[in-house]
């Protein structure tokens, strides 16, 4: 069965920590649209919903850390962006309690849309600033994908 979010160099920041964060939403993600696929319903992806939510939290918690103690110059424009999806998580949350919505490809695809177009829009921008204040390890690529991008 195909993913929904196949990991790959495009999506890494190059921080090790990060990077393993993103794959383990990205998983996440490929839980929930397999369990959709076969029409598990909401007994296993309101579950992985609220994994994801709070997840995502600690998440974002390490990234602001990160950029409060590097003094990171677009943190509140960062931070919004976070405080953002998580009110629409909420909100898609107290929508499926309420019985109004099902977790569905619509959701899926739209917590994928920005899951990937954070990453590749917002955090890859902090990612050579963090490694250049030496508080962050990098993301250490094999030989194969240093030699051909991957």
């Amino acid at each position: 069965m195909t993913k929904l979010v196949e990991w790959s160099d495009d999506l890494s920041v190059g921080i090790a920590e990060i990077d393993d964060q993103h794959k383990k939403l990205v998983e996440m993600l490929n839980r929930m649209h397999v369990a959709i696929r076969e029409q598990r319903g909401s007994s296993e992806t309101r579950p992985i919903l609220n994994e994801i939510a709070e997840y995502t939290r600690v998440h974002f918690a390490t990234e602001e850390s990160l950029m409060r103690a590097t003094n990171y110059p677009d943190y509140e424009v960062h931070k919004a962006q976070h405080e953002d999806l998580i009110a629409q998580v909420q909100d898609l949350q107290a929508k499926l309690d309420a019985g109004s919505h099902s977790i569905s490809f619509e959701l899926l695809h739209f917590l994928k849309g920005w899951l990937t177009h954070h990453i590749i829009e917002s955090d890859k921008l902090y990612g050579p600033f963090f490694l250049s204040r030496g508080v962050a390890e990098p993301t250490k690529r094999s030989w194969w994908s240093r030699l051909f991008g991957r």
